[in-house]
Formats: structure tokens, C-alpha cells, sequence
């Protein structure tokens, strides 16, 4: 190998390095009345979501947050993993202790499906899409995956607690999926070339969260939504209920539900479920 291979394939690691997760780092990067926040930084879990949980119930503050470098069990929609291999991306769950009433509550995660795009946006000058109801894509490849658990007060009108968890692919991680996967999943670095400060990525989404969450009430947050949101004006397949539909998706409507229009006139809202674009 010649010095100036030895020197290329340096250069070609180094610009692959991912910075170290650092709970100082993510503070420095919070808003000024932010800095009072918990920070919890994990080398490992099994999920952020199962800690942040477990922490929930044991009393945590509305807003504390725990990142991981990996975890061994992360936890994606319908019974679905997320892929979280070390130093590759940011795994972080955030606990929220909502005062809205419980109606709201199937829209946090179209709310922090917009703080973490424009998180990205911001701060790799690109493009980020949503597909409903909780995946980022860039360039038509999913690049993070958003899960929300929550859990219902003796009441029953309004959440004890609710964790979101988010999970962003930052480094390439071809190598660690499988030949399915690589059809539709992506990183920030294969898709823009950028390889974003992982403390610097958290501190923008906590940012981001805390403006965003705030607009679920008024429903003001919908028009980022929609504006990002890709599956409008295509034909598509959804499965809701058990039930497999296929119609041309319309729209979004005031709740984030996805409007389907059937082959008869139809149009069904769709709160929850999977949906992915017919290829004719």
C-alpha cells in the first residue's frame, strides 16, 4: 500500500467517525430555558423506550430524555425492531407529561414526526419527507422511525405519562441490514454526504419537541405536517383494523389521520395503522 492509499483510507475513516454522546454537550446545545432538563446517556439498552418507561413510573420529570450509543432490542411500530447498531445513529426517548386532554394524544407523534424533520432540515440543509404516520425519508429512502407508548392516569381522561421514542440512522448501516431492508431503509450520511453532530442532532430535536408539542392543541403544527407528508395524491394499500384497503390517498386531515379515497367515492380517515405506496 502505497502512503498516499495509507493516508486516503485515514481520511476516508475519520469522515466517518461519529462524536461521542455527551449529556454536557447535549445541554450546551438547549434552549436557555431548557437547561435545567434531564440528560441520561447510555453506552447500551435494550430500548430507550423500555428505560424511559421504567423511569416514567418511577416518577421522572416531564421532560426527561435518555439516549443511547446502542441498543440490542430498539423498538419500531406493529411489533417491528429498529435496527440500532453502536455509533451509527441517534436512539433517544423522551418522557412528556401532557396536560392536553387525552383526545390529543394519537397526535404526538405526527408532532414529533415534524420536530425531528426539521431538526434534520436544519441541520443538513435537506429535504425531509414523512410518510404516514411516523417515518422520515430522505430522497425516498426511510432514514428514523418514531414510536410513542403512553400510559392512561386512574382518571382515565388524560396520560400519566407518554415516552416518545425516535430513532435516526446518521452512519451508514448497509452492512447491518438485511437484503429486504436495504430496498427501503437509508442514513442521513448515504443520502446527503453529511454526518451531523449526534449531540448536536438531539439538542435541535429536544428544541424542536418543545415547540411542536406545544402545538398540538390548536392543531397549527398539521401545516408542517402536510407540507412534508408524501403519500397525498398517490394510490396505496393500508392495512387498519386487521383490514387490507387500497384507494389514492387525499390528504391529511385536522386530526393527522390519513384521508383514503376508495374505488366507490368513499373516503375513509385512517388513525393508525401501516400504509405503503401501489405500484401499478
Amino acid at each position: 500500500m502505497s502512503l498516499n492509499d495509507e493516508n486516503s483510507e485515514k481520511m476516508s475513516a475519520a469522515a466517518t467517525e461519529i462524536a461521542a454522546l455527551s449529556a454536557e454537550a447535549i445541554l450546551s446545545g438547549l434552549s436557555a430555558d431548557n437547561q435545567d432538563r434531564k440528560i441520561i446517556v447510555l453506552d447500551e439498552t435494550d430500548s430507550t423506550n423500555n428505560e424511559a418507561k421504567k423511569l416514567a413510573a418511577e416518577g421522572a420529570p416531564h421532560g426527561t430524555a435518555v439516549i443511547a450509543d446502542s441498543q440490542t432490542s430498539g423498538k419500531g411500530r406493529l411489533d417491528r425492531s429498529f435496527v440500532s447498531p453502536a455509533g451509527k445513529g441517534l436512539y433517544m426517548s423522551v418522557i412528556i407529561r401532557p396536560e392536553f386532554d387525552i383526545k390529543y394524544a394519537p397526535m404526538i407523534t405526527s408532532a414529533a414526526a415534524v420536530a425531528a424533520s426539521i431538526a434534520v432540515e436544519e441541520l443538513c440543509g435537506c429535504e425531509v419527507q414523512i410518510k404516514w404516520v411516523n417515518d422520515l425519508y430522505i430522497n425516498g429512502k426511510k432514514i428514523s422511525g418514531i414510536l410513542t407508548e403512553s400510559a392512561v392516569n386512574s382518571g382515565g381522561k388524560s396520560l400519566e405519562y407518554a415516552v416518545i421514542g425516535i430513532g435516526i440512522n446518521i452512519c451508514s448501516i448497509t452492512e447491518h441490514l438485511d437484503e429486504e431492508l436495504k430496498l427501503r431503509a437509508s442514513s442521513i450520511e448515504d443520502e446527503t454526504g453529511n454526518i451531523p453532530d449526534r449531540n448536536a442532532l438531539c439538542a435541535a430535536v429536544l428544541n424542536e419537541l418543545d415547540t411542536w408539542l406545544g402545538k398540538i392543541e390548536d392543531r397549527s403544527y398539521i401545516t408542517e405536517y402536510r407540507q412534508r407528508e408524501f403519500l397525498t395524491g398517490k394510490r396505496i394499500t393500508a392495512e387498519s383494523g386487521g383490514k387490507i384497503i387500497s384507494g389514492t390517498a387525499v390528504g391529511i386531515d385536522r386530526n393527522a389521520n390519513l384521508m383514503v379515497e376508495l374505488s366507490n367515492g368513499e373516503i375513509i380517515n385512517l388513525n393508525s395503522g401501516e400504509s405503503s405506496q401501489k405500484i401499478n
